[in-house]
C-alpha cells in the first residue's frame, strides 16, 4: 500500500525539516502520527486532511520501539547537498509501514529497506528531493458577478503541480471584511515544495499567466516567498484579520520581509496576509484569531 508521495522541505541551514506524507491509507497514516510524534527529533506532528506533517529537527537519535505504545517512528533525516535520507524504523505492520509502503511512494529516488510484517522488527531507508517552501498569496481574483478566489487558485496549482514543484496546500484565509470585500473577504495561500531555482521561477511564471488570464478583477494581488516559516509576517497577517490595513502598509512590509510582488493591486494586503497560513486550514478560517509561532525545541 504505497504511499500517495513524501516529500521534505529543509530550512536554509539545513537545522529543521517538515516530512510531509501523502497517504493512501488514512486509518494507518493515523497510526503512524500518534507513533511517530513520540520520537526524539519530533517538535511537532499534525495531520491535514489525509497528509501527514512532521516538523522536526534533522540529526540521528535512538528509538525505543515498544509494542502498542510506541511501535514506529523516524530515527534520521540527514540532508546531503540537494538530496534528504529518511530512515524510519516500526514493529509488525509499523515495520511494513517504514519499509515496503514508504519505499514505493511517488517521489522517492532510491531506497534501502529490510523484511518486514509478522512480528519483526523493520527498518526503511528512503532518499528523497531536497526540497524549499514556495507560498504563493493571492487574493481579489473575483467580482460582484463570477469567480472565486479560491477555486481558480486550486485549479491553477493542481494544472502546475510536478515532480519539481509539487503543490502542498492550500488554505483559505478570513481577512476583516471591509467594505471593498466582494463577499466573505478571504484570501488564499498556496503551498509548493520546489527542487531548485529553475523550478521554482517556471512555477512562478506559469501562475502569474494563468492568474491574469482568468482573474475576473483588476485588483488582483499575487505575491511570493520562499521561507520555511514566514514568520515575519505574522504581525502583519494578525493585523489584517482584526482592522482595515492600507495597501501602503503592506507594500512596505512585503519590502521588510523580502517577498516578491508579482501583481499588485489592492488584493495584494490580502495576498500578504495569508503567506503564514500554509498548512493551517482549519485554522486559516477562523475569524480574528491569532496566528501562533512555532515551536523549536521538544515539549
Amino acid at each position: 500500500m504505497p504511499y500517495r508521495g513524501i516529500y521534505a522541505i529543509c530550512d536554509a541551514e539545513n537545522r529543521y525539516a517538515e516530512i510531509i506524507e501523502h497517504s493512501n491509507c488514512y486509518s494507518g497514516a493515523a497510526w503512524s502520527l500518534y507513533h511517530y510524534a513520540k520520537a526524539p527529533l519530533i517538535l511537532k506532528a499534525r495531520s491535514t486532511g489525509n497528509m501527514i506533517r512532521y516538523f522536526m529537527k534533522t540529526g540521528t537519535s535512538k528509538l525505543e520501539l515498544k509494542p502498542s505504545v510506541a511501535a514506529a517512528g523516524i530515527e534520521s533525516v540527514i540532508v546531503q547537498g540537494d538530496e534528504v535520507e529518511i530512515t524510519y524504523a516500526g514493529l509488525g505492520g509499523g515495520g511494513v509501514g517504514a519499509t515496503r509502503c514508504r519505499a514505493f511512494a511517488d517521489g522517492v529516488l532510491r531506497y534501502r529497506i529490510s523484511e518486514s510484517g509478522g512480528e519483526k522488527c523493520a527498518r526503511g531507508t528512503i532518499i528523497v528531493p531536497r526540497r524549499d517552501r514556495v507560498l504563493i498569496g493571492i487574493d481579489d481574483t473575483d467580482s460582484k458577478d463570477v469567480g472565486a478566489t479560491w477555486t481558480l487558485t486550486h485549479n491553477i496549482a493542481k494544472e502546475l503541480d510536478c515532480q519539481e514543484a509539487v503543490y502542498l496546500s492550500h488554505a483559505l484565509v478570513q481577512l476583516f471584511p471591509v467594505p471593498e470585500k466582494t463577499q466573505n473577504c478571504m484570501s488564499t495561500v498556496l503551498e509548493f515544495g520546489c527542487v531548485d531555482q529553475k523550478a521554482k521561477a517556471r512555477l512562478i511564471d506559469s501562475f502569474k499567466k494563468a492568474l491574469k488570464k482568468y482573474t475576473a478583477s483588476g485588483q488582483t494581488g499575487m505575491v511570493v516567498l520562499s521561507d520555511f516559516y514566514a514568520k515575519g509576517l505574522y504581525g502583519f497577517s494578525n493585523r489584517t484579520r482584526t482592522e482595515r490595513v492600507s495597501k501602503a502598509d503592506a507594500l512596505q512590509c512585503a519590502e521588510e520581509n523580502s517577498v516578491e510582488v508579482l501583481l499588485n493591486g489592492n488584493g495584494v494586503i490580502g495576498a500578504l496576509a495569508s503567506l503564514p497560513w500554509f498548512g493551517r486550514p482549519e485554522e486559516s478560517i477562523i475569524p480574528g484569531i491569532e496566528i501562533k509561532p512555532l515551536i523549536m525545541e521538544k515539549i
